[in-house]
C-alpha cells in the first residue's frame, strides 16, 4: 500500500509541475527563453489549430506526437492563454476551402497499399489565431525549426513584429529577382520586402527598417552617401554585402572602388580591397578545356565554429559558412566611440590575403612569398550612436553590419551551401528583431563537422564510430567466456 501511495503522489505532482530534461547541446527539444517569455506575456488567448490528416505515410507517424509535445510546452508556459487542438479536415469541403484561403495547401503523398503505390491527399499545417488575425505555417515536415515559426507567428498576430526591409536596386547591386531570388523569398516569409533606388529617390523611404546593399559595383556619389548617412543616424539599419574585389569571367579581377571608404570610416569600419584565402576552404568546380574538376579552393574560406563570435546571437550557434572571394573587414576602434561592435566572422590563424596582383588560380599553393599571413575578420557589426558626417550636431542610434562578400547569398551559390542562408537570415534578423529570436532560429544547425582535426584524427574518429561498438561487444564476450571457463575449471577441480 505504501508503494501504491508513493506512485499516486508522484503522478499527481508530475501532473502539476511541468519540467522537461533536455540533454542536447543546444537544447533543441526545449523552448528557449524567448519563446517562454512570448507565451508568458500574452494578454489574451491565442489559439493554435494543427490540421493533420490521420493515416499519413509511415514517415509522418511520429510527427503528430512531436508537434504535440512542442505545443504542450507553449500551453504550459502560457498560463492557459495558449490553447491548441488537432483537426483532421477529412472530406470537409468548406474547411478545405477555408484552409486554402488561409495558405494551408492540400498535399499529396505516395502510400504503398496492397503492393502498389496510391496517391493520398492530406494536410500538415498549423494556423495561429488571435482575435480576427491569423498567421499560417503551411507545411510542417519536422520540428527542427517549428519553435521559431510558432513564436514568430505569435509575435506577428499579436502585433509585436511589423518590419520592412528593402534591397538597394541602384549602384550595380545584385538583381533581387534573378540573383537573390531565394534570399528575397525567405525574407518575405517574415517581413514586408521592397526596393529602394537611390538614383531616383532622395532618401531611403520612411517605414524601411533595414536596407540591404548586396554586391554593389558602381561608385556611390555624394547625394547617395548623404541619404545613407541620414538613414542610419535616423535609427535605420544597413546590411552591406560588399566585395572589395570584383571577380570577372575567366577569373579576372580588379579592386572594387565604391567610394565608401569615408562613409565606413565615419561609422568605425573599413572594407579592404583584398582577397582572403584560408586552409579551411569550400569546394569549387572549374573547367579546364573539356574537363570539369572540383577541388578545395582556399579563396573560398570555410569558417567553422571557432571562427564565429560566441557573444553575438547572429553567429554564435552557426557551425559553418563559406564565403567565396571574400575581402577582409576591420573595426576602427578609435572611431566607434561608445558603440558596441562584434568581429562576427573570422578566419583561422593560417589564413593569408592578397592585397594586389590577385592570383585566383585554383592550383596556386598557399604560403607563397608576398602575401600577408594572419587571422582576418570577414564580417563585422557596429550597433550604437553614430554622428552624421554631413550635418553637424546630428547623431542617432543605428545598426551596421558589413560582410566582405556578396556571392555567398546568390542563387547560383546558395543551393550548394544551405548554411549560408541561415547566416543571411540571422544577419537581417539581428538588425531588425530581438536577439532572442535569432537564437531560436539557430537551434537546429544544418551541419555538424568534425572540428579542426588533422586528417588522421578525423579518420580515427570516423572509423571509431563505425567499429568501436562491435569491438567492445566482442571483447566483452571474450572476457566473459574466459571467466566462465575459469569458473568451470575451478568447480571441476573441487
Amino acid at each position: 500500500m505504501i508503494v501504491i501511495g508513493i506512485i499516486i503522489a508522484v503522478n499527481f505532482l508530475s501532473a502539476q509541475i511541468f519540467y522537461r530534461f533536455d540533454l542536447t547541446e543546444s537544447k533543441d527539444y526545449s523552448l528557449s527563453a524567448a519563446s517562454r517569455k512570448t507565451a508568458g506575456e500574452l494578454d489574451d488567448v491565442v489559439s493554435l489549430k494543427a490540421y493533420f490528416t490521420e493515416n499519413l505515410p509511415s514517415q509522418y507517424v511520429n510527427l503528430r506526437q512531436d508537434v504535440g509535445d512542442v505545443l504542450d510546452e507553449y500551453a504550459a508556459y502560457s498560463g492557459g492563454r495558449i490553447k491548441y487542438e488537432f483537426i483532421d479536415p477529412k472530406d470537409d469541403k468548406e474547411l478545405e476551402r477555408e484552409l486554402y484561403l488561409s495558405g494551408i495547401p492540400q498535399l499529396q503523398f505516395n502510400v504503398l497499399e496492397k503492393d502498389k503505390y496510391q496517391i493520398v491527399k492530406g494536410y500538415l499545417g498549423l494556423v495561429v489565431h488571435y482575435g480576427d488575425k491569423k498567421e499560417a505555417i503551411p507545411v510542417i515536415q519536422s520540428t527542427e525549426n517549428l519553435e521559431y515559426q510558432i513564436t514568430l507567428a505569435i509575435k506577428k498576430v499579436t502585433g509585436k513584429i511589423a518590419a520592412k526591409v528593402a534591397f538597394l536596386a541602384s549602384n550595380g547591386t545584385a538583381d533581387l529577382e534573378n540573383e537573390l531570388g531565394q534570399a528575397g523569398k525567405k525574407l518575405s516569409e517574415i517581413y514586408e520586402v521592397g526596393m529602394v533606388d537611390l538614383k531616383k529617390d532622395k532618401e531611403v523611404p520612411a517605414g524601411v527598417n533595414a536596407l540591404i546593399i548586396a554586391g554593389p559595383t558602381e561608385k556611390f556619389d555624394e547625394k547617395e552617401l548623404k541619404a545613407l548617412d541620414k538613414f542610419i543616424t535616423g535609427g535605420g539599419a544597413l546590411l552591406f554585402l560588399a566585395d572589395g574585389v570584383t571577380i570577372k569571367k575567366g577569373l579576372d579581377s580588379e579592386a572594387n572602388d565604391l567610394g565608401l571608404d569615408g562613409f565606413f570610416k565615419n561609422l568605425g569600419v573599413k572594407l579592404n580591397k583584398d582577397l582572403v584565402a584560408d586552409v579551411n576552404s569550400g569546394v569549387a568546380s572549374f573547367n579546364q578545356g573539356f574537363i570539369t574538376f572540383s577541388t578545395n579552393y582556399p579563396l573560398w574560406p570555410k569558417v567553422v565554429k571557432s571562427g564565429f563570435d560566441q557573444n553575438n546571437g547572429a553567429v554564435s550557434r552557426l557551425e559553418s559558412l563559406v564565403l567565396p572571394w571574400v575581402s577582409s573587414v576591420e573595426i576602427l576602434k578609435d572611431q566607434v566611440g561608445g558603440a558596441q561592435y562584434w568581429e562576427l566572422v573570422k578566419t583561422t590563424d593560417s589564413a593569408e590575403r592578397q592585397v594586389s596582383a590577385y592570383d585566383l588560380n585554383p592550383q596556386r599553393p598557399m604560403g607563397e612569398a608576398g602575401v600577408e599571413k594572419g587571422r582576418f575578420i570577414l564580417a563585422a557589426a557596429v550597433f550604437g550612436e553614430f554622428k552624421s558626417a554631413y550635418e553637424k550636431g546630428v547623431k542617432g542610434k543605428g545598426r551596421l553590419l558589413v560582410v566582405g562578400d556578396s556571392d555567398f547569398i546568390k542563387d547560383r551559390f546558395i543551393s550548394g551551401v544551405p548554411d549560408n542562408m541561415l547566416f543571411f537570415q540571422n544577419a537581417v534578423d539581428s538588425l531588425v528583431l530581438d536577439e532572442d529570436l535569432v537564437n531560436i532560429r539557430s537551434k537546429g544547425v544544418m551541419e555538424k563537422p568534425i572540428k579542426d582535426l588533422a586528417e588522421n584524427r578525423k579518420a580515427l574518429v570516423r572509423y571509431g564510430n563505425i567499429f568501436a561498438a562491435t569491438v567492445a561487444v566482442i571483447v566483452f564476450g571474450l572476457v566473459r567466456y574466459y571467466f566462465r571457463r575459469k569458473k568451470k575449471a575451478g568447480v571441476a577441480e573441487n
